[in-house]
């Protein structure tokens, strides 16, 4: 049904009674509360407007930091109703109000999560779509120590991350280094979380 939407979208031009109609009742908030409410999705930083998609319950300091085809499908289905479409594997675009939702690039098994957006520019109004570690991982740069810690307890409790491979991926600089200590406890608090409800009967998009 998504891909069929997505047809009679594209074919309509901007003064087309549908387009117009999404432009007049589109509501930011509102999207961004339905996005939070979905459990495979979370508003991870609405101010530096980061979301994140499901990704597992468990993981090996190994596994990829990818964003599947599965995770891609189901934000893309989710924004539908917004007026968005995804116009590349990379981009949902809502062009009556000129807004997009970048997921960065795959680059190399070895990249690091700390620099997931690096390649991955985006205007102003645009948000980013990433995994749960590279959502940790921005946050973990960008709030001071106490403040980051409680908005990546706040995630893992929906979202589980890779603390393995934050780990390895941690330089020497004073923010990380400060940032390290926090890995164990978050660590006993995830472990905790994947065994209790809801997070125990979620499994990843297939």
């Amino acid at each position: 049904m998504l891909w069929k939407r997505t047809r009679r979208l594209r074919s309509q031009g901007p003064n087309d009674p549908d387009r117009a109609a999404q432009s007049a009742h589109f509501d930011l908030n509102d999207m961004l509360t339905t996005i939070d409410k979905d459990p495979y999705l979370a508003v991870v930083d609405a101010e530096r407007q980061i979301l994140s998609v499901f990704d597992d319950l468990r993981f090996d300091r190994s596994d990829a930091d990818i964003m599947a085809g599965p995770m891609r499908s189901h934000i893309a289905l989710r924004l539908d109703p917004f007026g968005f479409r995804q116009v590349s594997g990379h981009v949902i675009e809502n062009t009556a109000q000129d807004i997009r939702m970048i997921i960065p690039k795959f680059r190399a098994l070895g990249e690091s999560p700390f620099d997931a957006v690096r390649y991955a520019p985006r205007r102003p109004q645009d948000f980013h779509i990433l995994t749960p570690t590279q959502a940790a991982c921005q946050v973990i740069d960008t709030y001071p120590l106490e403040e980051a810690q409680d908005r990546i307890l706040a995630l893992i409790q929906k979202h589980p991350i890779n603390i393995y491979r934050i780990l390895d991926f941690m330089d020497r600089s004073d923010r990380h280094m400060a940032f390290r200590p926090v890995l164990g406890h978050l660590k006993f608090v995830q472990r905790t979380a994947i065994r209790s409800e809801p997070l125990c009967r979620r499994r990843a998009l297939r």
